[in-house]
């Protein structure tokens, strides 16, 4: 597995080794013991998977807050996806950044977003299927999220993307400059 900093302290980009021949591929998705070397040793407790059905699918920025903040490592197992990790830790050098990877099956890469981090992500196929393992379980009372086109994060979503695509949810979310302090940088 190959593990590349992203230009923000806390978000990787994974990309596991495939190992191929005629009838396809064999490929370690996840180690521990790899994984730990390069980021917090994680405890997994839930999997998520969703379909973007349409090209230009925007989900996010979600993030849930203590004591039920998560950890995520996502994959895209169909189609593509623009995904973003957004720095939420208020006393971070990087607050309000953020980094992006493209995922795809035929990369078969992965974006580690650690806790203390926003997750949004856009399809840039349609029929996208994203999969992602978290850290803690989904706690609606701890469920928040950030304007996916903040000013001040700035996100340079692609010419794909869709507005009208948003959840009421999302539709709703607060500014960056409103969130309270939810992290720090001992959260990550």
């Amino acid at each position: 597995m190959e593990f590349r900093r992203l230009g923000l302290d806390g978000p990787i980009e994974i990309q596991p080794r495939k190992i191929g021949d005629e009838r396809g591929y064999f490929s370690e998705i996840f180690r521990l013991d790899e994984f730990a070397r390069h980021a917090p040793a994680v405890q997994f407790v839930q999997d998520n998977q969703s379909l973007s059905s349409r090209a230009g699918t925007i989900r996010g920025i979600h993030f849930q807050t203590r004591p039920a903040a998560q950890a995520k490592l996502v994959r895209c197992l169909a189609g593509r996806l623009f995904d973003v990790a957004v720095d939420l830790r208020r006393d971070s050098a990087t607050y309000g950044r953020w980094v992006s990877a493209e995922l795809c099956p035929q990369q078969n890469n992965q974006l580690w977003v650690p806790a203390g981090f926003g997750h949004a992500f856009c399809s840039l196929e349609p029929n996208s299927i994203v999969s992602y393992r978290v850290s803690n379980y989904y706690s609606p009372e701890h469920d928040k999220g950030v304007a996916w086109d903040d000013p001040d994060i700035a996100i340079d979503w692609p010419s794909v993307a869709d507005p009208d695509t948003l959840s009421a949810k999302d539709r709703n979310q607060p500014s960056l400059a409103d969130l309270p302090v939810y992290f720090s940088m001992g959260d990550s």
